[in-house]
């Protein structure tokens, strides 16, 4: 299947919901009242999807993936910090268990995809032009 647009690639669709369930455990009236990890939180996990879109139109894989690797440490990062939420009594076990999955199951996506690229890309030119990689 060829991507033509970066909404069709799986990881982008995991972080859109990853980034969405952030948003909705920031509305918590606890949660939302911590500025800086309310924004630090809501920052990567749309990082995840957004360094996704950006490197679909990089225009090599080499490029791609750096941008993937990118969106993988993001879904870290909201991991780590749904632990302080977690401690700060603004999310449940339950909450946190189901944003702490959901992140890594987009984690596990993005490093299959970049594994993707990584292992087309062997034997040709670095530089070669990204277009619509197929899965």
């Amino acid at each position: 299947m060829k991507l033509e647009r970066f909404e069709d690639i799986e990881a982008w669709q995991l972080a859109r919901t990853l980034t969405r369930k952030i948003y909705d455990l920031t509305r918590n009236e606890k949660f939302y009242r911590d500025f800086g990890l309310r924004t630090q939180i809501q920052d990567a996990a749309g990082s995840s999807m957004h360094n996704i879109a950006e490197g679909f139109d990089s225009g090599t894989n080499v490029e791609f993936v750096r941008f993937l690797r990118y969106a993988k440490r993001s879904c870290t990062e909201v991991q780590s910090q749904l632990y302080l939420a977690l401690d700060m009594s603004y999310i449940s076990t339950t909450e946190f268990r189901d944003a702490y999955d959901h992140a890594a199951r987009t984690r596990s996506v993005i490093g299959g995809f970049v594994k993707y690229l990584s292992a087309s890309q062997r034997g040709k030119h670095k530089n070669e032009q990204v277009s619509n990689p197929e899965r």
